[in-house]
Formats: C-alpha cells, structure tokens, sequence
C-alpha cells in the first residue's frame, strides 16, 4: 500500500456533498485506467480493453468524509453549524476545523467549548449536548468581520483539521477520514494489483468512488445503476473495538487482518461469497477476522438491492475512532483488504459466480 497515496487521499477535503477535492485526489492515482465522474460527484475507473459479455465486479467505497456545514452566521461572528454525517455530539466540540470558503480559502476555525470557569453547578455535571448550542469560533468579532474578512457563508462546508502521518516502525497511520479513504486506497490498490492480468479475468473489474454515503448512503444508489454489477466487493473503514470488548468478542482488531462483515443494519451479507472469500484467505494465509455488527450500515445495502440483487462481500479495515476527528489504522490490515479482494477476483469463475449468485440452487 502506497501510504503517500493514502495520506493524501485523507487529508483531501470532502466531507458530503463537496467531495471534489477527494475526486481529483483519487483520479491522479488512477492515470492508465478509463475514468469519469458524474454530477454527483461519484467517480468510475474501469480497466482499458475490458471485454464485453464478461461478468461486472464492482469495487465500491465511499469518498465522503464526516463534516459540517455553516447553518448561520451570528451577530458575534461565531458560525451555527448542522452535522453533514454521523458524529456523535460528544466527540465534536474543542477540536479544529477547516471552513471552506466559496472562493476555496481554507478557514481555520475551533468547534466551541465553554470553559469550566464560566459553567453552573448544572452544565458541570450534565452529559447531554445540542448541535443548535455548538458553535463555530474563526476568531471573527461580528458578522460583518465573518463575511468581509473572512469570506464565510451560510452553506460553506467544513471537515477536522487533521494532517496524516504514518509511523513505519509500527506499521500505524494517523489521520482523519480513514472511513473510507481507507477503503478509496484499496479500490486503487486493488486494481494496479490486476491491472497486467486484466485480459484473463473472468470479470471485467470497475471502480466506484460514490459520494455521499455518510448521509444515506446516496452515490451508491447511482453507481449501482450505471456500473450494473454481477457482483460488488465494498471496502470499508470499519470501527475497530479492540478497546471496547473483551478480546474474546473484538471482531474488528486493529492489526487483526481484514474483517469480512456478516451483517450490519443495512445488509446481510451473501453466505456463500463470504464463505468463497474465507476460504480464499485460509488457503493463502491472509490475516482475517468476522464480524457481525449490531450497529453500522455500508453501500452494500444499497449495491446488493440492484437489478435482480448482487451479491456483496464486505471487507473492513479496523479503524480506530471513526466519526470523530483522529483515526488509526494498519498497514497491515489496509494490504490484507487488497490482497484478499484480488485473489478472490482472480478465482472467479463461472461455476464460483452461478453458487454466490445462488445459480445452482434449482
């Protein structure tokens, strides 16, 4: 795994809905392949000479990232904000963020906290928290200084203010927006992987970089149906709970290999092509683990629903802290993804396709 690749697909800016920075990102990683984007932002790679009448595999992850936007502008200057994506209230306020402005400055701005010395007995002790009482601070004095100054508006988007850095003694990434540019590094990843065996797939193979996934999961309801895949492969930044659960339940352990998803609240996963992809990874030795997730949902809920259904196989990358403002993740994990993804394209076949499409059964 390229981590120049993957620290610069994180620091993009792209939380929901302004995912052009993370477009371009990703598109200059992807120079030998065709590819295109569409107005709402989702972007296609596919493999040049692909064979027509050949199978679709469709390699998904989203490109948006958890962020905010300008709901108002106060007469002290400080910025009403709305949550573009699911962060939980508690992880937001004290930390720095990014406004960008129409004109495409990058605003440096801190989410509001009260300090201690000015809270009641009442706001010491409570835990519960309104995004309508979280605000904005770019250090403007007035609305005025905001606009003029400034250059802000109601509706410019912001993400956390956080710049990678990989540490190769222990193999770890630090940065924002691992969920999913995580997932956006192994698409690419993954391809360049097959890219000289590309003629003697049995698949033609196409990349799909869907916006917007953080709000309902709404590219992939596009790509879907542009890319109209047999099958579809989604990578993922999957919460790592080796710090939550007892090890004997962790399902999602950083440096624990890839995680192949069973179910989460938007899907259950096809059996036989998780059971094709495990027996894929133990006969070659890659590092996995399983996982069913009470919670959570990824773009194969909405990939599996296409044409007659696709089957989906879910392959996570544990990544510490999602949806706040820091992430770890394993090089580890990030190159067993890859190599799994690959080696279970490259035994497909039309005997594996008709059982994972569940061709046999009659």
């Amino acid at each position: 795994m390229d981590m120049e690749m993957l620290g610069r697909l994180s620091n993009a800016f792209g939380p929901s809905g302004f995912e052009e920075d993370v477009v371009r990102t990703a598109a200059g990683y992807l120079g030998r392949y065709q590819v295109e984007n569409d107005a709402m932002n989702n972007l296609y790679a596919c493999m040049p000479e692909a064979e027509s009448g050949k199978p679709v595999i469709q390699l998904d992850a989203h490109l948006d990232e958890c962020g905010f936007m300008v709901q108002c502008i106060h007469s002290n200057g400080c910025l009403g904000i709305l949550m573009l994506g699911g962060f939980h209230l508690t992880n937001v306020p004290a930390h720095s963020v990014l406004v960008k402005t129409r004109d495409g400055r990058l605003i440096k701005g801190i989410i509001t906290s009260k300090p201690v010395h000015f809270m009641n007995d009442e706001e010491r002790s409570s835990q519960s928290l309104d995004i309508e009482s979280i605000y904005v601070d770019i250090g403007a004095c007035s609305r005025k200084e905001a606009e003029e100054d400034f250059g802000i508006s109601v509706g410019d988007p912001m993400v956390p203010d956080v710049s990678f850095s990989y540490d190769k003694d222990h193999g770890i990434c630090f940065g924002k927006a691992f969920d999913n540019r995580a997932g956006c590094a192994c698409i690419i990843e993954t391809m360049n992987k097959l890219y000289e065996e590309r003629k003697d797939l049995f698949v033609n193979v196409v990349g799909a970089f869907a916006s917007q996934e953080e709000v309902g999961m709404r590219g992939a309801t596009v790509t879907s149906q542009i890319v109209k895949p047999d099958l579809a492969i989604v990578f993922e930044g999957s919460p790592s709970d080796d710090f939550f659960f007892d090890a004997a339940v962790t399902q999602g352990k950083m440096k624990g290999g890839v995680q192949i998803r069973r179910m989460d609240k938007s899907y259950i996963s096809n059996p036989a092509f998780v059971e094709y992809a495990i027996e894929t990874a133990q006969s070659l030795g890659i590092k996995y683990q399983e996982a069913v997730r009470r919670g959570g949902s990824t773009n194969a809920g909405k990939l599996s629903l296409t044409g007659k259904a696709v089957p989906v196989l879910v392959l996570g990358v544990p990544t510490r802290y999602v949806h706040s403002h820091y992430n770890f993740c394993a090089k580890a994990d990030l190159e067993a993804a890859c190599q799994l993804a690959a080696e279970v394209i490259r035994r497909l076949d039309l005997s594996a396709i008709r059982h994972i499409c569940r061709q046999d059964l009659l």
